[in-house]
């Protein structure tokens, strides 16, 4: 009777062990449908390494790809959620996204295809575009010496792509005060909203989008900086100015710049001389460590911004084109 005891004990000691290590490898797994980090780690293992090797292969070629893959994330984001929608190609029946006068310089979308036929090759119907979209985003910032961080996964691709919803987008004319209302609007707090403005760290503008800065006196604006965005228009409105001295490393240099008054965006500038949001630059420009770890946070949360999960989105075949 004893040894049956024992026996019994035994048997549910290692019953409440094996729950406990299906629950610890399945990422607590309750809530099929909810992001997790592990969520292709049975249905697709190799997902990460896909989408990375296929994000570090086109940067090697193309560095300036890095802030193309960030902003593509945001602007999906931003419209829809964090769905995919900004990949959807226009119809004769729709006009989507990506043909809004402010995504017309998106560039990266072939990276997204890329990940994607292999995704499909190795695991069929598993992985949508919007997660490729977001860990795409996240390995370009690491490959441009960037924080490293993790995202959850498992966002659904979503139905809808419409022009009209892209009016959701901050403009480079925002003040700061439109610029904190855009992002509370999406549960973020002007600090987040200062790191985010951070990736500017990467990449260019083009004249269009900040020549109305030199026909107007901004005396926040150096004026030999002004002189250098106006030889830089001198070309026409596609001229393309750096955000920063480093365009293709990330790094808090584009905060320093804002102190010396060289932002490039009208957008960028406010922040710093606006007195609610002036301290926030001053420190990350001071502490680069404290910038990568506010913006890393900042990343995860917007990548969770109105995200479609089971039902409500579907995991697309070809990223360009609902189901």
């Amino acid at each position: 009777m004893v040894l049956n005891l024992v026996k019994m004990i035994t048997m549910a000691n290692l019953l409440s062990m094996f729950i406990l290590m299906e629950v610890v490898a399945g990422g607590f797994r309750f809530g099929v449908d909810g992001l997790r980090m592990d969520y292709y780690i049975m249905s697709c293992p190799f997902a990460e390494s896909i989408v990375k090797n296929t994000v570090n292969r086109a940067l090697q070629d193309d560095p300036t790809l890095a802030a193309a893959l960030v902003r593509m994330h945001f602007h999906d984001c931003f419209v829809e959620g964090c769905d995919g929608s900004i990949l959807i190609d226009s119809t004769k029946d729709n006009t989507a996204e990506k043909d809004s006068p402010g995504n017309l310089s998106l560039r990266g979308y072939e990276v997204i295809d890329d990940a994607k036929e292999q995704l499909e090759d190795q695991c069929p119907g598993i992985v949508s575009c919007a997660d490729i979209v977001a860990m795409a985003a996240r390995d370009a910032i690491f490959w441009s010496e960037g924080p490293v961080y993790d995202i959850p996964k498992g966002r659904k691709d979503g139905r809808r792509s419409k022009i009209e919803d892209t009016i959701n987008l901050p403009f480079p004319t925002f003040n700061t005060s439109e610029l904190i209302s855009a992002f509370g609007k999406r549960g973020f707090s002007a600090q987040e909203m200062v790191a985010l403005s951070g990736a500017h760290t990467l990449g260019v503008a083009r004249c269009s989008s900040f020549k109305n800065r030199l026909s107007n006196a901004d005396a926040n604006l150096d004026s030999n900086f002004a002189k250098t965005l106006s030889k830089t228009c001198s070309a026409g409105d596609n001229a393309e100015q750096p955000f920063d001295a480093t365009q293709n490393t990330f790094d808090n240099f584009y905060f320093n710049a804002l102190i010396r008054k060289s932002g490039v965006l009208f957008s960028d500038q406010v922040l710093y001389t606006t007195p609610r949001t002036r301290n926030i630059v001053n420190g990350y420009a001071m502490n680069q460590a404290m910038f990568f770890f506010d913006f890393q946070q900042a990343m995860v949360k917007m990548g969770k911004v109105d995200v479609k999960e089971g039902s409500n989105g579907e995991v697309r075949q070809n990223c360009r084109k609902i189901n």
